[in-house]
C-alpha cells in the first residue's frame, strides 16, 4: 500500500475510533457495526497497537498435531506468529463474535489450512474436545464478563495445557507481589481513553489470571500509539499452565 493510501486508511480508523463503540441490541451487532468499515485495514493499523503478540506465540510450548483455540481471534493474524511451527500444528480455531473479522480469517485459511473461523462466544463455546493451547490477545478487555471467558478457556484445555493472554491493563493500587505498580494517572487515564471504545481496562483482570493458574510467567509492559508520540500504555504477555 502506498504511503498516501495508507495514511487515509489510517484517519478511517482513526474518526472510527474517536466516534467510539456505537449503540446496538447486541454486543455482535456492536462489533460488526464498529469493525465491520475498518476490516480491511485492521491488521496493519494493530500491527503498530497491539505489541507483544508474537512474544506470546514465542512462548507456548506445544506438541506435535497440537489443537490451538484463540479465543476473540478476529482475522487469525496471530496464527501467523507462529511461522515454521504452524506445521505442528492440526487444528487452529479462530473463535469471534465479529462476522466481519471472521470472513478475513477465513480468506486467511486458503494460506493456513488448519486454522478454522468459528462465530461463537468466548465465555460458551467449546471445542468437542480438550485442547493443548487456548489463546486470548487483546479480548478479554472486550468481554463484558471477561471472567466466564477465562473460566470457558481453562475448561477447555487439557491437564498441563497452556493459556495465552496479551492484553491492556493497569494495575490495581495495591499489586500482586512482584508485578508492577501503576501510578494513578495512569489507573485513571488509560479505561478512560479505552472505555470510548468498549475496551474495559478493569484493573481485576491481571490478579484474576495470576490467582487462577499460579504456575505461570508475566512480562509487563508498554507499547507506543500511533500518531500519539509520547504516550505509551501498559500490556502485560502471561502464560499459564492449567493444573
Amino acid at each position: 500500500m502506498r504511503r498516501l493510501d495508507a495514511l487515509k486508511a489510517d484517519a478511517g480508523i482513526l474518526r472510527a475510533m474517536l466516534r467510539g463503540m456505537p449503540r446496538a441490541p447486541s454486543q455482535a451487532q456492536q462489533l460488526d457495526a464498529f469493525y465491520g468499515p475498518q476490516v480491511e485495514h485492521y491488521d496493519r493499523f494493530r500491527e503498530r497497537l497491539l505489541q507483544g503478540r508474537e512474544q506470546l506465540v514465542a512462548r507456548l510450548d506445544l506438541p506435535r498435531d497440537a489443537h490451538v483455540v484463540e479465543l476473540g481471534g478476529g482475522t487469525g493474524r496471530n496464527a501467523e506468529f507462529f511461522g515454521a511451527r504452524l506445521d505442528t500444528i492440526a487444528r487452529y480455531d479462530v473463535v469471534d463474535l465479529c462476522s466481519p473479522m471472521l470472513e478475513q480469517a477465513r480468506a486467511r485459511s486458503a494460506r493456513i489450512p488448519q486454522l478454522n473461523a468459528v462465530l461463537g462466544d468466548a465465555t460458551r463455546w467449546q471445542p468437542e474436545a480438550p485442547v493443548d493451547a487456548v489463546i486470548v490477545s487483546y479480548a478479554l478487555t472486550m468481554i463484558p464478563n471477561w471472567r466466564a471467558a477465562i473460566v470457558n478457556a481453562m475448561h477447555m484445555l487439557k491437564p498441563g495445557g497452556v493459556l495465552g493472554v496479551v492484553d491492556f491493563y493497569v494495575s490495581t493500587p495495591t499489586p500482586l507481589p512482584g508485578c508492577v505498580s501503576h501510578g494513578r494517572i495512569t489507573r485513571r487515564f488509560w479505561p478512560a481513553w479505552f472505555g470510548h471504545d468498549g475496551v474495559r481496562l478493569d484493573d481485576q483482570l491481571l490478579p484474576t489470571l495470576c490467582r487462577a493458574m499460579p504456575r505461570h510467567e508475566l512480562v509487563e509492559a508498554r507499547a507506543p500509539v500511533p500518531y500519539l508520540p509520547g504516550l505509551r500504555v501498559p500490556y502485560f504477555v502471561f502464560t499459564g499452565h492449567r493444573p
